[in-house]
């Protein structure tokens, strides 16, 4: 196993330090999901992928986006925000391009579904992007766009989400973490994959901030007033997440910017709910009044890589990319520079071996879940 030190530096994931926490079996988390999911009414086909996207997160290092958001799905549910059986339709398209209306649906199960759309085309057309509206929260952007990969072809995905990111001089909450994944192959080595928001942090490592008693960095979050806080419960308090860059100093205008593309092309394409009317994840808080669209919008893409050069050309290129800037001279204090997609890659061979790492607030959130549905927690911690 390879040195995961320093990667933090460069990867949007933010992995719990495992050194005190239980770690549990990944099928076993997996078939307690799946369950969860059964339960709510979702088909066996789309309880187990809905999974495999909740574990995939965890197994990746993004522990935000893994099983620690299970008790929220079960809770937009709860409110009648998800439709455990969305009959998922298009409703407008041309060959290489497609609006989706996800009915409710699951995001978890929507996007991928989506994206097998997207590389079917794409395979008959060159490329393909489609946008999506009515859905939920969809997991992790790169678990979608890496299903590109599979079919040697380029995948992208991106989604808005729930308002809570100040655009840059303002105070008011206006856009979502809004990621961007975009995974493309290589020949001989693993794929460069870029899965990360367009915010400083995700608001799912405020979440984990707040499980372990933790303060946040300075340039994650600002007050209400707009003021820099490291009080990772500020959002409660009516603050807000800041755009990539933390302050205009240090380019919060190009996250702004960033942010902004995704909820054009995720929403305003696709006729979802946009900017400040994008309905929140969290079930406590209510659905704006005066919607513009329908749910949550993403936006998802596959180019074939021989619409553009020889597929075997491009791939010893990717190759060759990747080999220059691996070894690249590392600033002092670093052992060596990483591309997009190592640090996910190196926590999944660490965490299918040894297990996932939970903390205890996650475990009880977990096995409250089970009990509200009928559904035993029995995964045992591994040894």
């Amino acid at each position: 196993m390879k040195s995961l030190k320093g990667m933090s530096s460069i990867s949007h994931n933010f992995a719990q330090n495992s050194s005190h926490m239980k770690k549990f079996d990944v099928n076993g988390l997996k078939q307690f999901c799946q369950q969860v999911f059964k339960k709510i009414g979702c088909p066996e086909a789309d309880a187990l992928l809905a999974s495999d996207v909740l574990i995939a997160a965890d197994l990746r290092g993004v522990d935000s986006h893994g099983v620690a958001r299970l008790s929220g799905y079960l809770r937009l549910w709860e409110k009648g925000r998800l439709n455990p059986v969305p009959e998922i339709r298009i409703i407008r398209e041309t060959s290489s391009t497609a609006v989706i209306d996800g009915d409710r649906g699951l995001g978890l199960v929507i996007a991928p579904k989506v994206m097998d759309i997207a590389i079917k085309k794409a395979a008959e057309s060159g490329t393909c992007w489609i946008s999506v509206k009515n859905s939920n929260h969809f997991g992790i952007a790169g678990y979608h766009a890496m299903k590109a990969l599979e079919h040697q072809m380029i995948g992208i995905a991106m989604t808005n989400a729930s308002p809570l990111v100040a655009p840059t001089f303002s105070r008011e909450r206006m856009l979502g973490t809004n990621p961007i994944a975009v995974a493309i192959p290589a020949k001989t080595h693993p794929p460069f994959v870029a899965d990360f928001s367009t915010t400083t942090a995700a608001n799912g490592k405020l979440e984990i901030l707040q499980r372990k008693g933790e303060q946040a960095p300075a340039g994650w979050i600002q007050t209400k007033e707009g003021r820099i806080s490291l009080d990772p419960n500020e959002l409660k308090s009516g603050g807000a997440l800041l755009p990539l860059g933390s302050d205009r100093e240090h380019g919060s205008h190009k996250g702004y910017c960033l942010g902004s593309i995704v909820d054009i092309f995720s929403a305003v394409l696709s006729g979802a709910n946009y900017g400040p009317w994008a309905p929140p994840f969290v079930s406590f808080l209510p659905l704006p009044e005066d919607p513009v669209g329908e749910g949550l919008g993403h936006f998802l893409g596959a180019m074939r890589i021989d619409a553009f050069r020889p597929a075997d050309e491009f791939l010893s290129h990717m190759d060759s990319w990747i080999e220059r800037f691996r070894s690249a001279l590392p600033a002092e204090g670093f052992e060596k520079v990483l591309i997009p997609g190592d640090p996910e890659r190196l926590f999944e061979e660490e965490r299918v071996k040894e297990g996932i790492p939970l903390l205890q607030t996650v475990i009880d959130d977990l096995q409250l879940t089970g009990k509200k549905l009928e559904v035993e927690f029995t995964v045992s911690p591994r040894a």
